[in-house]
């Protein structure tokens, strides 16, 4: 009867030890669930090479707490003190297949503080992203305002960013669009009110490969500067094309 109760004993310990493993794994799976993040490498005519990363950890169903970073470093960013962006916010789902994305970033670097050396914090860049990921429709809204911050220096630079882009999903592989974008000098301290100019503004289709399953991704987009040549006020600034190639992994 003792050795009955004994290995009856051992019987239930192990499975109360297989049970609480099993609790444990699955609260582990459940935990990584909830985060994800996407990388790309991205090139274009203006900033060059320049990876991006965008985080996000689930708070609820409808809501995420979000983080990225930009290294414009890898470009023409190099000879703005190694540029770096990175920011944090959140994201919420207002209905299904659209997201809204409001964040708030911290640039790093001497372009906007107009040292001409290296800083922390030298500028702040609040942006919004609106996304739409449909069955078949796909598009981004995107908006970020880089403010230069004053570090005992005379001047700083502004600068506007953003792009709309829209979509159609032709097969679960293969979709195309067109993508607009604009980047503007949005002037500064001590600087004239009329020494706003934009640096490019661009028109043009894109195509996308994905996989089905989600995660790598490329898409390709080609255009050109919408701005009349009496427009262009800095001719050293005119772009005769645009394009941007960029490519990803969503985890």
């Amino acid at each position: 009867m003792k050795n009955r109760f004994t290995k009856l004993g051992a019987a239930l310990m192990l499975v109360g030890m297989l049970s609480i493993s099993t609790l444990i794994q699955d609260a582990k799976a459940q935990e990584e669930s909830k985060f994800s993040m996407d990388v790309t490498l991205n090139s274009d005519i203006f900033f060059g090479f320049y990876p991006f990363f965008q985080g996000a950890y689930s708070i609820n169903d409808k809501t995420d707490f979000t983080f990225y970073g930009i290294l414009w470093s890898g470009g023409t960013g190099s000879g703005w003190g190694n540029w770096t962006e990175f920011g944090i916010g959140f994201s919420t789902e207002v209905s299904e297949g659209i997201s809204i994305t409001p964040q708030i970033g911290l640039l790093n670097g001497s372009l906007t503080s107009g040292l001409g050396v290296p800083v922390l914090g030298e500028g702040i860049v609040p942006n919004l992203t609106i996304g739409i990921d449909k069955s078949v429709l796909e598009g981004e809204i995107y908006l970020g305002y880089y403010y230069g911050l004053n570090h005992g220096n005379s001047t700083t630079l502004n600068f506007l960013h953003y792009w709309v882009n829209g979509g159609v999903k032709l097969t679960p592989m293969f979709s195309a669009g067109l993508h607009f974008e604009q980047l503007r000098f949005a002037g500064g301290s001590e600087t004239e009110s009329d020494a706003a100019y934009n640096y490019y503004v661009a028109l043009g289709p894109y195509i996308q490969f994905a996989d089905p399953k989600g995660g790598a991704f490329t898409r390709f987009t080609a255009g050109g500067d919408l701005r009349p040549d009496e427009m262009v006020t800095k001719s050293e600034w005119r772009q005769p094309s645009f394009f941007k190639l960029t490519v990803g992994y969503s985890f």
